[in-house]
């Protein structure tokens, strides 16, 4: 009987599992989870926050999901190495895990700079985790001063949870906009000016010198006062067990098309793995939940025997703040096209190159932006469809009939 070892307990590691069971429904799966907490929907902890929801409505699958797929998880554990040679897991409390398959689906960590004085702050905390959520909305009241370090996804939709509790937030970057890694400055600026108006502060193009307590020096002079600090500056993608173990990583834990890493039998998925990304032509982390789900299901399929492939990996952030959402997918070219539709409250960019759909930026509408992304992973040539009316709207009426059959069931 083969015995799968999934090492992770996100959503990559709950497709694993279902890809394991749609090929072999009797091999052990055995899950370490680091936390204590079933597989849930990570981007719901900001709703957390704001009691929009709770630890049962997270789950991302059904409370009996383990016991029906017949899993042992293993919570509250960690694995800290790898014996490809003797196809092992060791975990922190000594044990080992044997393995006919091995699946990595580590995610990633909160980066925090060596700031100065950081350990004389009383009251710190990252916010990746449900646990990390629990511990902010007990730090956190009404009359708390809360200083946010890093204006990105994590750093931002921190601060709009938080705006239900208290409505002193200060979120400071190096960068001169918000969310500099995937909006331009136009964009950027739309989506700050709505922040601000829900009364959150931001310094940017200056970040923290040092701590010195509840006191943040900054780079420019200045200070700021805080009672609770969340450092939200970036992630990195948990590689070191396979790097550890001689697989080949770069920023992430590089994998091909069957989700196969460099070490024979071992797999990774998710955050930690590093695929191709379409649009690009190269490897990146592709981090969000679409891609990591297709990751693990790929991976827990060829795990089992099966031959699956995942190759229309692609990068993508749809979020919203305060009833204001964006959309961004792909790559955009230097030497490549664009189409632009922009206002002072809204934002299209569609970027093209080579007769394909590439990339895309959306602020404000983004209401079928799937008909995009469907271009873009399917690499549709433009000449194909009614782009001129794509343009205006996202739409399947630009396609061919026979296309549309296809898409929805009918015409073949």
């Amino acid at each position: 009987m083969q015995q799968y070892v999934i090492i992770g307990n996100g959503v990559a590691a709950a497709a694993c599992i279902e890809g394991i069971r749609s090929t072999d429904s009797v091999g052990a799966i055995t899950v370490v989870s680091t936390e204590n907490h079933p597989v849930y929907c990570r981007p719901l902890i900001s709703y957390y926050l704001e009691d929009r929801t709770d630890t049962e409505r997270m789950r991302y699958r059904d409370a009996d999901f383990y016991e029906k797929n017949g899993c042992t998880v293993l919570y509250g554990k960690t694995a800290v190495k790898i014996d490809k040679d003797a196809k092992t897991v060791s975990l922190d409390d000594g044990t080992a895990l044997s393995y006919t398959k091995l699946c990595v689906a580590t995610g990633s960590s909160p980066f925090v700079p060596p700031f100065e004085g950081l350990d004389t702050v009383p009251e710190k905390y990252s916010f990746m985790t449900l646990d990390d959520a629990v511990a902010l909305k007990t730090a956190v009241h009404k009359d708390s001063r809360v200083f946010i370090v890093g204006a990105g996804l994590i750093g931002l939709k921190c601060a709009e949870g938080l705006k239900e509790i208290t409505d002193n937030i200060t979120v400071c970057d190096l960068s001169d906009r918000i969310l500099s890694s995937i909006l331009d400055v136009q964009s950027a600026a739309i989506v700050q000016s709505h922040l601000e108006q829900q009364g959150i502060r931001f310094l940017l193009s200056d970040s923290v010198e040092r701590f010195s307590g509840n006191t943040a020096v900054m780079k420019s002079g200045s200070e700021v006062s805080f009672d609770v600090s969340v450092l939200a500056i970036g992630v990195r993608a948990n590689i070191g067990l396979v790097k550890d173990a001689g697989g080949e990583t770069n920023r992430g834990i590089v994998i091909n098309e069957k989700m196969q890493t460099s070490l024979a039998d071992i797999y990774s998925a998710g955050d930690c793995a590093e695929g191709e990304d379409i649009t690009f032509g190269g490897k990146r982390i592709l981090a969000l939940m679409p891609n990591a789900y297709f990751q693990g299901h790929c991976a827990g399929v060829n795990m089992a025997g099966g031959d699956d492939t995942f190759d229309q990996g692609i990068p993508m952030n749809s979020i919203g703040f305060f009833g204001l959402h964006t959309m961004t997918a792909g790559t955009r070219y230097d030497d490549g096209e664009v189409y632009e539709e922009n206002t002072d409250q809204e934002v299209k960019q569609l970027f093209c190159r080579n007769g394909l759909l590439t990339g895309f930026m959306l602020v404000g509408e983004t209401e079928r932006a799937g008909i995009y992304t469907g271009l873009i992973r399917e690499k549709t040539p433009l000449d194909t469809v009614n782009f001129e009316l794509l343009k205006k709207v996202a739409t399947s009426v630009a396609y061919s009939e026979k296309k549309r059959g296809k898409m929805f069931g009918g015409v073949v």
